[in-house]
């Protein structure tokens, strides 16, 4: 559904503690995103989360909507998907599936307790008749780990989507794959680690991956940001790019410096209740890449 139809979330306004700008000549983006209707830590699938650590589930929808209202005051679009009880984890929703060229690769998630979650989403997309949506042969755990670098998909493994996975992109997408091993659990998922900011610019933290891992990614772009393992442990590079604004967790600053001298907008947003299951701005948006 679009955004206006059927939320019960307000109408956006300026969202505290944030910058805007116009897009610089670049085209809007659209994204899907799931509100955290549904959203605890019920259980431990990562480091990240402690079913000890009480969730407010009120402070997440605040939130959650504002970076909703971030996103649609820069330009973009927004498309919604009913949560479904019982799946607290569907508000993460890059790990939904995966659009390229309107082309839809399904998720096939490695825990039981998000299973259902890869069938939501498969539905929603067959729904707004997306042309072709194709179910995975393997473990894909969407964009959390397959990320769009324009002239190839980034495909993180090691504990979430196999390595397997690669065979389902290069098919149906036509793009070469580039993949690369995550070795600390800490950075489970590739959108953990680094962030494509533009054909040419990208941040992560070397520490999240192998060697071979961080020479692929070295030879993907000629601009890379190195963060901090602070602030990669504050989920500072799970983060969403246009190609200009940046939003990313509001305790990046050093990171949002960098960014800024090489003439991004940072914008910054706080999802602290998202961080205590191991997610951030990005984990929240599926990007619709037409």
């Amino acid at each position: 559904m679009l955004e206006t139809a059927g939320t019960p979330y307000p109408a956006p306004t300026d969202a505290p503690g944030t910058r805007h700008g116009s897009l610089h000549g670049r085209p809007a983006r659209t994204y899907l995103m799931c509100p955290p209707t549904y959203f605890t830590v019920g259980y431990s699938i990562n480091p990240w989360m402690d079913p000890r650590v009480p969730v407010d589930t009120a402070r997440a929808v605040r939130q959650w909507e504002q970076l909703r209202q971030t996103y649609r005051l820069l330009g973009h679009t927004i498309h919604l998907i009913d949560p479904v009880p019982g799946l607290p984890d569907m508000v993460f929703a890059a790990n939904g599936g995966t659009v390229i060229g309107g082309r839809v690769l399904g998720a096939r998630f490695l825990h039981a307790e998000r299973a259902a979650e890869a069938d939501a989403y498969l539905s929603w997309f067959r729904a707004n008749r997306y042309r072709s949506v194709r179910e995975p042969l393997v473990i894909n755990e969407g964009e959390g780990d397959l990320m769009c670098a324009g002239r190839a998909v980034l495909a993180g493994h090691g504990f979430r989507s196999d390595l397997a996975a690669r065979d389902d992109i290069e098919e149906l997408f036509g793009l070469p794959v580039v993949s690369v091993r995550l070795v600390d659990p800490r950075f489970y998922h590739l959108d953990t680690a680094l962030c494509v900011i533009d054909a040419n610019t990208a941040a992560y933290y070397p520490g999240a991956f192998d060697d071979a891992g961080r020479a692929a990614v070295a030879a993907q772009f000629s601009d890379l940001i190195e963060a901090t393992e602070q602030e990669a442990a504050m989920l500072g590079l799970n983060a969403v790019s246009d190609g200009h604004h940046v939003v990313l967790a509001a305790e990046a600053a050093v990171l949002a410096a960098e960014l800024a001298v090489r003439g991004f907008e940072p914008v910054a947003v706080d999802m602290s209740e998202f961080r205590k299951a191991g997610g951030g701005p990005k984990c929240c948006t599926l990007e619709l890449r037409p």
